[in-house]
């Protein structure tokens, strides 16, 4: 009362009930604008789900009807026009049948209104990408039912999924009326008689060859593999995206972020919800909620992208409860792989929607894998090689392998794809690389003096003048454990890696490293500046994601063949499931390969080059400057290591551990203060010494 009677004072009874107007207004407004407005917005979206709910089902049961009442009414024609077509015995597809029978089953057009679990089509919704998000709801709407990928409003590959593993290309889709029917027979195993025709038919492209075995090789045929089974993976788990999409947005809500779920896709072992911010929304408070969401989703794993490329949206990646593997049968069975041009083509993965992920290493053109034990590295490289033995042949690309593990690619050996046997031993190893650096200069100067650019030019060229058997495979060079040569041999290993990375493309020479230990020590700055192409599987820290990719990511992914494939020229690595090839599968495709009647097919010049860093022992085995420097000595009459820096412009340790070894073979004395070392060999006994260990290895 005191305080009316002031205000009464002040500005009198008008002036008092017009602040009592003000304040009145001010609550209303509050009212409206909170909790009142929410309310009300929620009661609406309730009253159109049970609504659009009514709908179906009032649809569905009109659907019924209508398809019982159209089988009655149409089952006795539909018998006596089948008796009439086989009585007749014209060769007709069954799409002919449909066209020219109007009462042939269900027509085309008809087909978009049998919609499974009642989701329809996002191209059909109201919801669009760049909208208000104001008038946006989740519910079944919003969600489409195209093979992998459940839509909210938008669908980035327009319903261009493979229904299931293996079976249609989305680039090659047709539509019913278009469509050619291949009928499948039981003598091919479950493939089209266009598919068998094609792995019988496959021969080798190359016009000559030196081993006429080799235009005999077939290339294995998909029966070999093992076929995964066709499920509808639409259909799973629906509800559960739907529940975890209008729970995602109730915790940017609950952090004051605008944002609306736009599309989900539920890949083979990751889910992304694609979220469209409100104008104003600063892409970094969503990626600062990320631990936030995964506490309110009950997340695994989770990992954001922000923003995806070529969108207008934020992908938040949520592992899977369960699972669905990708086989390597699904990929290599996919138009992208079969219709690619290139032989040197191999199987990536699958992506999140479902799409086959095809590289080409020529275009690349090497490669760097990195991974923590078990993430999927070997499972990737063993997928590389049976992708080159379905996609080329010995004429056309050869390979080293070289494993210092000694069995992860020791049951290649004996394939005719291998220029030498697979490299176990690391000094062996880096003498295969110094024989690679020294095969790419001769190429390069073959290609000089026919004034051609690369190795297809030249090879097109011998062709035209008759010279095949002037014609040069591609080399593709594939390294199971780097950490392993860096340790044993890491200035020449590095150094012959950086020269192939540099110069090797164009001499069609390909390089594939791989490692499970990606540290700075391993992946070195020369290596990474040279390799652009890269594939990260799952790494323990952010650390050495960052050396891999140079950006985090790798430390989020779930393993088992769940990697980021970045390839050259990208700005963003895509995420990618790793198709999974059984031991079982490998040892038939390459038993299949031996069991052709081709003979081993190694390079005896290769190997023999390559053997040559086990002939001298010592500390300092298989460095490639110890013969030169032996046989420098031995004409100088007298040894020391800086005689050997200022010749061959090395560091001092390297010429020290020469000397060493000098030492150990008998070559040189011991050291007498700072004199020179007297040579106690001369150089015709050294070479005496050098053949005879070359006639006793033959022995």
């Amino acid at each position: 009362m005191y305080m009316g009677a002031a205000i009464i004072g002040l500005v009198g009874k008008i002036g008092l009930y017009l602040f009592s107007i003000v304040i009145l207004v001010i609550s209303i407004m509050l009212i409206i604008n909170k909790p009142f407005s929410k309310a009300y917005k929620e009661a609406v979206e309730k009253k159109n789900v049970m609504s659009e709910k009514r709908r179906e089902k009032q649809d569905e049961k009109l659907s019924d009807d209508y398809r019982n009442g159209y089988r009655q009414k149409h089952e006795d024609p539909l018998d006596d026009y089948r008796n009439r077509i086989e009585d007749k015995k014209k060769k007709k597809s069954i799409i002919n049948l449909m066209k020219n029978d109007e009462n042939y089953g269900v027509m085309p057009n008809d087909m978009s209104k049998q919609l499974s679990m009642g989701f329809e089509s996002s191209r059909e919704g109201k919801y669009a990408v760049h909208g208000t998000g104001d008038e946006q709801k989740i519910d079944k709407n919003m969600f489409s039912s195209t093979g992998q990928s459940l839509s909210l409003g938008y669908n980035p590959y327009d319903g261009n999924q493979n229904n299931f593993p293996g079976e249609s290309d989305s680039k090659f889709s047709k539509t019913v009326n278009d469509m050619d029917v291949e009928f499948i027979s039981s003598e091919n195993n479950g493939h089209t008689s266009k598919e068998c025709d094609d792995v019988k038919g496959s021969t080798p492209r190359c016009e000559k060859s030196e081993n006429n075995d080799l235009e005999k090789y077939k290339k294995p045929p998909l029966s070999l593999l093992i076929t995964p089974n066709k499920t509808n993976r639409a259909s799973r788990g629906s509800n559960s995206l739907r529940t975890n999409a209008m729970l995602l947005e109730e915790t940017l809500k609950s952090f004051n972020v605008d944002a609306k779920v736009i599309n989900v896709t539920k890949g083979s072992s990751v889910t992304r919800y694609e979220i469209q911010p409100a104008i104003g929304v600063k892409v970094a408070s969503i990626v600062r909620l990320a631990d936030d969401i995964a506490l309110n989703l009950r997340a695994r794993s989770i990992r954001i992208e922000a923003p995806i490329p070529g969108k207008a949206a934020v992908g938040i990646e949520i592992e899977n409860e369960t699972r669905e593997m990708v086989t390597i049968k699904e990929i290599l069975s996919s138009n992208q792989f079969k219709s690619h041009d290139s032989n040197l083509a191999f199987a990536v993965g699958k992506d999140i929607g479902g799409l086959p992920v095809i590289a080409d290493l020529a275009k690349m053109p090497h490669m760097l894998i990195a991974g923590a034990t078990g993430s999927g590295k070997s499972v990737c490289i063993n997928t590389i090689i049976a992708s080159l033995l379905y996609k080329a042949t010995p004429d056309e690309v050869r390979l080293i392998l070289i494993d210092p593990k000694m069995v992860e690619l020791g049951n290649y050996n004996g394939i005719p794809h291998l220029l030498i046997p697979v490299v176990t031993d690391s000094n062996k190893a880096a003498a295969a690389l110094n024989w690679a650096v020294s095969e790419m200069t001769q190429r390069y100067k073959k290609f000089a003096s026919k004034n051609v650019k690369d190795l297809k030019s030249y090879n097109r060229l011998m062709t035209k003048n008759g010279d095949g058997d002037m014609i040069m495979p591609k080399i593709v060079i594939i390294i199971d454990e780097l950490a392993d040569l860096m340790m044993v041999a890491s200035s020449q290993v590095e150094d012959a890696i950086a020269r192939l990375a540099q110069l090797a493309r164009a001499a069609g020479m390909h390089l594939i490293v791989a490692t499970q230990r990606p540290s700075v020590d391993v992946v070195t700055g020369i290596i990474k500046a040279n390799i652009p192409s890269r594939i990260a599987f799952m790494v323990s820290s952010q650390i050495d994601s960052r050396t891999i990719l140079d950006m985090a990511g790798a430390e989020k992914l779930v393993g088992n063949g769940d990697m980021l494939y970045k390839p050259q020229d990208t700005d963003k690595p895509i995420r990618v499931q790793g198709p999974y090839i059984s031991d079982e599968e490998v040892h038939k495709i390459i038993e299949f390969v031996k069991n052709q009647g081709l003979s081993e097919n190694y390079d005896n010049d290769v190997v023999t080059q390559v053997d040559k860093c086990n002939v001298l022992k010592g500390d300092n085995q298989g460095d490639e400057l110890l013969d030169d420097a032996i046989r420098m000595v031995l004409q100088a009459g007298q040894a020391s290591a800086s005689m050997l820096q200022r010749r061959f412009r090395i560091g001092y340790n390297r010429a020290a551990r020469m000397i060493d070894t000098m030492e150990a073979l008998g070559i040189i004395g011991q050291q007498e203060g700072s004199k020179p070392r007297n040579v106690t060999m001369s150089l015709e006994e050294y070479e005496s010494s050098l053949s005879k260990n070359d006639e006793s290895e033959k022995i």
